[in-house]
């Protein structure tokens, strides 16, 4: 009786929100309403949508819950929203869920736009580029070589590459964030765990229920219990790393992101507080360490696919670095030396975008968008892999062809990691990643599917949270000896 109390309660509440939003948009010229109110439960997302838009064209809203969200499919729709009017677009829905993971702190990728979060913005971007720009590269190459070091133990056996990918690129962040001192596994490892078991709870559908139909915060709810735990541990780390750098904090002196933050608070307006460091420190760890693995195991995933690409590839390599090559860095700035490589990580970004509709955009202000009224206040998604695999613009858009994007000027730029204001601030340091770990994984080994034969699906798992996960699958690595003729 009270759960059938509970179900007509809901659906008088949603009923009641449905027409008040329809008295509330009368007058008007918004875009076409997709039918139908379960579309979360497509098992492939950004695709649904991107088949939604050959009927109703490139801009359309459509019911997620209680919501009515604006979906953007093809490039020139989203870059006339994120980049030509991207004031107007800059904002954030404030969800139930994201609040739960950024209740204590100033987040920097969940915040609604505002004054604080431009200098928030600033300052994390000055701490990538200028603050730890120059150790980068040499950073991402020395671990890099470290860790296929560590794979020749694994030499022929199967292996889960994104279990390892996913420790790799949780060491470079902690390495960029926190310092070589913290190096050790007795942080990387809790780090790492800390991220795993955040994401888990965070895309647990008991949370992200919330954020179709917000009134169901205030039931019981053990998930929300799970995510605010993982919350906790996830700030202690930080707070503790926090602690740590200020005590041996010295003046002019940068070893890591943290200390150029710290010392850029209280710098210009904003009004920066201690907490824009931790949740700086906590978007890099949680938005840069699954998403460039999961990226890394796409691209193996092809490549196992296409072994005639690995080929060129190792073929390129072993011609500008030699075969194992450990002295000469990877090229990474001079894309003419490496243009395969370049091409075949654009193309893998083009194909599984890692996060394909980016997060939620709020309209800051009364807009338009293709003609159509956008209302203040209306959550705007930008369907990135959808724009990536647009026929109008993409020659056979579903296919890997990485040589599409060997002819300079003739191929479009991808919205890989979307544009605008928003713009994921960890691109330079994810392209980075990707072209180097990838460049040293492929000198020292070849990749070859497990003893079954078995190739990795390339369709991603159904029903995602945020991220474009990948089916599990395993690899072999072949270590590779110098070729015939080399020594």
């Amino acid at each position: 009786m009270l759960l059938l109390s509970l179900l007509l309660l809901l659906t008088l509440l949603a009923a009641t929100r449905l027409l008040w939003c329809r008295w509330k948009l009368r007058g008007f010229h918004l875009p076409p309403l997709a039918p139908g109110f379960l579309h979360l439960l497509q098992p492939n997302l950004p695709i649904h949508l991107l088949d939604l838009a050959r009927t109703l064209g490139p801009i359309y809203r459509l019911r997620l819950g209680l919501q009515d969200v604006v979906v953007l499919n093809d490039k020139r729709t989203i870059e006339e929203a994120m980049i030509k009017k991207w004031t107007d677009f800059a904002g954030r829905p404030q969800t139930p869920s994201y609040k739960l993971v950024s209740e204590h702190y100033p987040d920097l990728s969940l915040g609604d736009y505002s004054l604080s979060w431009k200098a928030h913005k600033k300052l994390t971007r000055s701490a990538l580029l200028l603050g730890i720009h120059e150790s980068m590269e040499a950073l991402v190459d020395s671990l890099s070589q470290e860790f296929c070091q560590r794979l020749r133990a694994l030499a022929g056996a199967p292996v889960v590459i994104l279990e390892e990918f996913s420790v790799l690129t949780c060491s470079i962040i902690c390495s960029l964030t926190f310092g070589d001192k913290v190096m050790a596994d007795n942080l990387v490892h809790p780090i790492h765990n800390s991220v795993q078991d955040l994401l888990k709870a965070w895309g647990h559908w008991s949370v992200q229920i919330l954020d179709m139909v917000p009134f169901l915060r205030f039931f019981p709810n053990p998930g929300v219990c799970r995510l605010k735990r993982a919350v906790e541990n996830r700030d202690q780390l930080v707070a503790q790393q926090l602690k740590l750098h200020k005590e041996s904090l010295v003046a002019g002196q940068y070893r890591d992101v943290v200390d150029y933050m710290l010392q850029g608070l209280g710098q210009g307006p904003g009004r920066l507080l201690e907490g824009h460091v931790h949740m700086a420190a906590v978007d890099l760890f949680v938005g840069g360490t699954e998403t460039t693995a999961i990226t890394l195991s796409w691209a193996v995933a092809f490549l196992l696919h296409h072994p005639e690409i690995q080929r060129r590839l190792q073929e390129e390599l072993d011609l500008e670095l030699g075969p194992e090559a450990t002295s000469s860095r990877v090229p990474y700035k001079d894309r003419t030396r490496l243009p395969l490589l370049h091409a075949t990580v654009t193309e893998v970004l083009r194909l599984r975008p890692v996060v394909p509709l980016a997060l939620p955009h709020r309209a800051t202000r009364p807009s338009s968008i293709s003609g159509y009224d956008i209302p203040e206040g209306t959550v705007v998604i930008p369907n990135l892999q959808g724009a990536n695999l647009d026929e109008t613009v993409w020659e056979r858009p579903h296919e890997f062809l990485p040589d599409r994007f060997l002819q300079p000027g003739k191929s479009p730029r991808t919205l890989a990691f979307g544009c605008g204001a928003r713009i994921c601030l960890g691109e330079p340091l994810a392209r980075l990643e990707l072209v180097v770990v990838l460049a040293r994984l492929l000198q020292a080994f070849t990749l070859l599917p497990p003893p079954t034969g078995t190739l990795p699906s390339l369709h991603p798992q159904p029903l995602c949270g945020i991220n474009l996960l990948m089916q599990p699958f395993q690899v072999r690595l072949q270590p590779r000896g110098p070729s015939p003729g080399t020594g």
